[in-house]
């Protein structure tokens, strides 16, 4: 299945134009024509059956059927994650993360940041094509670049959790997060959170959790997290 992503599209529509790079895409590389079908998604979990009534790479005109609703996933999982310094390990994160199963990404600016500034479009861009190419309807949300105390400080539901590189007490990621729950956890710049950010962290709810026996860059560290919360919600099922 090859599988578009439009926001605008809705239960209540019949008929869709493509924009001009998705138009090109469908009659230039996929070769579609009349009369020919194609997928698309709101990101919402929707998913439409799209007819070409036109065909052309400037614009491609559809006849609109609903074809299902896909449920979200069985959990919620938010993880706030430092930006790292190449650019493009952190969008492997996105992708990756995207494809293994999470609800929300927060980016988040912290004493030993690397990385100030995003581009959030790109990150967006990054999330839609992971969806679309692991074929699913659900996009994970993408929050605005927070500063860390911002972020701690706001309520959030369920299970809170920090990995961190200080010596001290933790329990593995793999006993603190529960099947069918949310999760948020806080994942460090590549310099790791300061004592301070740590501290403040703790004292807001967060509990310190061990992804493993090695050292992890952020981007793995990010990853690993999206891929252990999908094995234990697996196994549940």
């Amino acid at each position: 299945m090859q599988l578009f992503y439009n926001p605008q599209i809705t239960l209540e529509s019949t008929r869709f134009t493509l924009n001009r790079e998705e138009s090109k895409h469908v009659v230039k590389v996929l070769r579609k024509k009349e009369g020919d079908q194609i997928h698309i998604t709101d990101g919402k979990g929707n998913l439409f059956y799209g007819t070409l009534m036109m065909a052309h790479s400037n614009k491609c005109e559809l006849s609109i059927a609903f074809a299902k609703a896909e449920s979200p996933l069985p959990y919620q999982l938010h993880i706030a994650i430092a930006p790292t310094k190449m650019n493009d390990r952190m969008e492997w994160f996105l992708e990756k993360a995207t494809e293994m199963g999470i609800t929300k990404v927060t980016p988040l600016l912290c004493d030993h940041s690397e990385r100030k500034k995003i581009n959030v479009e790109r990150y967006q861009r990054i999330l839609v094509s992971a969806m679309k190419q692991s074929l699913q309807f659900h996009l994970p949300e993408l929050a605005p670049l927070t500063s860390f105390k911002d972020f701690v400080t706001t309520e959030l539901q369920g299970t809170k959790l920090i990995a961190h590189c200080e010596d001290q007490d933790k329990t593995a990621l793999s006993s603190m997060v529960k099947a069918g729950t949310s999760t948020t956890i806080l994942i460090g710049p590549e310099g790791d959170f300061s004592t301070t950010e740590i501290t403040t962290a703790i004292s807001n709810g967060f509990h310190p959790t061990a992804l493993g026996n090695s050292r992890l860059r952020t981007e793995t560290a990010g990853v690993y997290c999206a891929a252990v919360v999908n094995q234990l919600n697996a196994i549940s099922e």
